[in-house]
């Protein structure tokens, strides 16, 4: 992962975008924010921001767009965004860098990791134990591998006898066909879709499992030079979207409309059941016990990237880097 960021690095020098949007034609500062996949009820707080005037209120015009196949962390380093969806996971290997990715994590989506491994009920992988001699299926990332490792050995099971498969798209198909035994899965989204599927399965949530893998997941960065010359707007763009999450949160279906009818690349055409569901599940994790949204525990963030030092995942100590509350309302 560490190689691929140094090489994408390379194509933020080809760019020579200011890092701050210029006036629209309403008089409004135009900010930029590029999402980490299509849109989906991580992303409502946005969509319901913007419907519900909360940006314009605050002088700001939103362009919410599609990720490059670099992804969000670059187009936002290169200034080509002013904001972007990322997550803890991933930023470790760009903060480790000789140079890291100018770009800083402004404020937490969720309060708390809410992914986990889903698979068959009843076929005893109810636990990390009973992964042994299971098929598993992979995005094939070090930091996933190594995570899933961990719960293995720390539950006495042998990591050397997990097969592994090909991810997979469909989770609660690929369960039911024999693709995959156990799958790692976001549950606001696939945990709710294998529910609308009646799927009758088994879950463990990762954070159940080891208390350091409760990191941020997913987060949005900022561009530093957007936030050195600018962070009254910033604070202003964090304002409004704090406003549409806690809409969210107090009011899921009238915010699942939004997201649906914010949404111009047709992705969630004939999902309205699941957006909806997704977002009622959800409504409860975008603040969870916080006192604040968007709020980062210092002590959490680092207990991962010292973790991901400790492995060898990364090459050098990283915590205490990449994130701020100061952008906060």
């Amino acid at each position: 992962m560490k190689k691929a960021f140094a090489v994408l690095l390379t194509f933020i020098l080809l760019f020579s975008l200011a890092a701050c949007g210029g006036k629209g034609e309403e008089g409004l500062t135009e900010i930029v924010l590029c999402l980490d996949w299509t849109p989906n009820t991580n992303h409502t707080g946005f969509y319901a921001a913007d419907s519900l005037g909360y940006y314009e209120q605050e002088g700001i015009k939103i362009k919410i767009v599609q990720p490059p196949e670099d992804g969000a962390e670059i187009m936002t380093a290169s200034g080509q965004a002013q904001f972007g969806i990322s997550f803890q996971d991933l930023l470790g290997s760009a903060f480790a860098l000789d140079e890291p990715l100018e770009i800083t994590a402004v404020a937490a989506v969720l309060q708390h990791n809410t992914s986990g491994i889903i698979s068959r009920k009843g076929e005893g992988m109810d636990t990390p134990s009973g992964l042994e001699n299971k098929r598993y299926s992979t995005w094939n990332s070090p930091i996933e591998l190594k995570m899933v490792e961990h719960l293995m050995k720390k539950s006495g099971a042998d990591y050397e006898k997990l097969e592994l498969v090909p991810s997979v798209t469909n989770e609660a198909e690929a369960l039911r066909n024999g693709d995959a035994d156990a799958i790692w899965i976001y549950y606001g989204w696939a945990g709710i879709a294998c529910e609308l599927a009646d799927l009758e399965f088994d879950y463990f949530n990762m954070t159940d499992m080891e208390e350091t893998f409760d990191y941020y997941t997913p987060v949005i960065v900022a561009n530093n030079t957007f936030l050195e010359e600018n962070p009254e707007k910033a604070k202003a763009f964090l304002r409004a979207t704090e406003k549409g999450y806690r809409y969210a949160a107090e009011n899921p279906e009238e915010a699942a409309q939004l997201l649906i009818k914010g949404d111009t690349t047709g992705s969630l055409a004939g999902s309205e059941e699941l957006v909806t569901e997704s977002q009622k599940w959800m409504a409860s994790q975008y603040i969870a016990d916080s006192e604040r949204w968007g709020y980062i525990d210092g002590d959490r963030w680092n207990a991962f990237y010292e973790w991901l030092y400790a492995e060898g995942l990364v090459d050098r100590d990283i915590s205490g880097k990449g994130f701020t509350n100061n952008y906060l309302g």
